[in-house]
């Protein structure tokens, strides 16, 4: 699992963003070959750090400012005995600015500089120096099959920047894309570092500000937020005579025949997550082991919408769509759901049955999609929501007037007001069933608990990943149950009960 460390920043920008604070960086009298340099000891000193005694350094660079990067490094490791060649992809003659004076550094210092051929032969630590930020289609030749011959090679790649093909804004591989082990990126961080393909392509991430002053960053408006633990809203503490009235009564409502399962997790997570009181509406067939399994819930089994009244008069939040089915059954409650005057969490089936259309989504809920699922709802293809996941979850969000948690790789939170926020913590190990469902029931128990939606969202979808990640370390057959309790530990140290 890569690395991304946790003294990262929290502000995430676009890519013509992060140029922007370059041009202002420039324009406050730092030159911009002094900013190559920065960056090309930056990556330098990473790269030493990461392989010590490699020794061996093969640059391949491209025709614009990532190249001039490479050529700097490549004549800094030459100047430390490593053994170094460039194989460059593009003419060096056509380099200009700044990248042209950084070719001539390294000719000067006595760097071998060669055209890339497809008899060209990669050695020691790759250098990717190739494409930057700044690419907006797909990957055209050669770069494509130098890409691919740089993951083929089987050797320890860098990255400047940003691996080459991989799309600064979205995450989205440009028809291909470099599988760095290390990326160093410079000035802001890059939305496509954190989301989408982008896990399986940047490998650890190292950041350096080539020293911009603080108060240029703070001028700059970023475009998202990465959660992080200082920045996490929190519960507030509860005073020695808290009563369970004071946090909140969680109406779950889902379960049809053969979903039972996906019902009582939700319940279990509202319960263990801190909700005074936990009802359950569910099938009858459901409610020996929902009795059995979660004594302190309160079981109903619901035949029809009608028995929900009595139920929707007593709950402050509403979790629906866990195991709710399409059938007759659960378009029945849902439609007794969308008329309770109540924070709500959609989920599952409840997002199916909306996307058919003929429902209207209360205000001020929040919406749990994964990218399937969202593409049912704006009757586009999954690999459209993928190809720029943050414009569909800012879309969903202004559609439905709610909350929507994209989930996925790098788990988005977007709220109608404009805020977004990120999530880069979790573990491949979550990709098994009914996680989803203990998220809806952990964002249910944090609404009932006094938190906005937006706010639940974003700690919910924290504590949830960073329990994934916990659990993660164990390996493979990671049970959707298993984050339960891990849940609950994180959301004292993060919120302690009392202060």
């Amino acid at each position: 699992m890569p690395q991304i460390k946790d003294d990262l920043p929290d502000a995430l920008y676009s890519a013509a963003q992060v140029r922007d604070l370059d041009a202002s960086l420039i324009a406050a009298g730092t030159t911009g070959f002094e900013l190559m340099q920065r960056a090309a000891r930056a990556m330098w000193r990473a790269l030493v750090r990461r392989w010590p005694n490699a020794g061996e350094l093969s640059v391949v660079a491209g025709h614009g400012n990532n190249a001039g990067d490479g050529y700097l490094v490549a004549a800094l490791a030459l100047r430390a005995g490593w053994q170094v060649q460039v194989l460059a992809a593009a003419d060096p003659q056509r380099l200009q600015g700044d990248a042209a004076l950084a070719h001539a550094e390294a000719l000067a210092v006595g760097v071998s500089v060669q055209a890339w051929t497809a008899q060209a032969t990669l050695s020691g630590v790759v250098l990717d120096a190739l494409l930057g930020t700044g690419l907006a289609g797909e990957v055209r030749e050669p770069y494509a099959s130098i890409i691919t011959a740089i993951n083929a090679s089987g050797l320890p790649v860098a990255a400047v920047d940003i691996p080459s093909g991989l799309c600064a804004d979205t995450g989205q591989v440009l028809g291909v894309a470099v599988r760095a082990d290390l990326t160093v990126t410079f000035i802001g961080l890059k939305l496509g570092l954190f989301t989408a393909q982008a896990p399986d392509c940047v490998g650890d991430l190292v950041f350096n500000d080539l020293q911009a002053p603080p108060e240029l960053l703070a001028k700059a408006c970023a475009s998202a937020k990465r959660l992080m633990p200082d920045n996490l809203p929190r519960l507030a503490s509860r005073s020695p005579t808290a009563h369970k009235g004071q946090s909140g009564h969680v109406l779950l409502i889902g379960g049809d025949r053969g979903f039972g399962g996906a019902i009582l997790l939700s319940a279990e997570s509202a319960l263990r997550s801190g909700a005074g009181m936990v009802s359950l509406a569910t099938r009858s067939e459901h409610v020996p082991a929902a009795l059995a399994r979660l004594p302190e819930v309160m079981t109903v089994g619901t035949h029809s919408a009608n028995q929900l009244m009595g139920l929707l008069e007593q709950a402050s939040v509403l979790v629906v769509g866990p195991g709710l089915g399409q059938a007759a059954w659960g378009r029945s409650l849902l439609s007794a759901a969308v008329n309770a005057p109540l924070p709500q969490v959609w989920d599952a089936d409840a997002l199916n049955l909306l996307a058919k259309g003929g429902l209207e989504l209360p205000r001020g809920c929040v919406i749990t999609p994964h990218p399937g699922e969202a593409a049912r709802l704006l009757g586009i293809s999954t690999a459209d929501v993928q190809a720029d996941r943050f414009t569909v979850a800012r879309e969903l969000s202004q559609k439905h007037s709610a909350v929507v948690i994209l989930k996925g790789a790098g788990s988005l939170i977007a709220s109608p007001d404009g805020r977004l926020a990120l999530c880069d913590r979790g573990h491949p190990a979550m990709a098994a069933a009914g996680l989803g469902d203990v998220l809806a029931g952990l964002v249910g128990a944090l609404l009932a608990q006094g938190m906005n939606a937006f706010d639940a969202a974003c700690l919910a979808v924290w504590l949830h990943a960073s329990a994934g990640e916990r659990q993660g370390k164990w390996g493979r057959g990671l049970a959707a149950s298993d984050l339960i309790p891990v849940i609950r530990q994180l959301l004292e140290e993060q919120s302690p009960c009392l202060k």
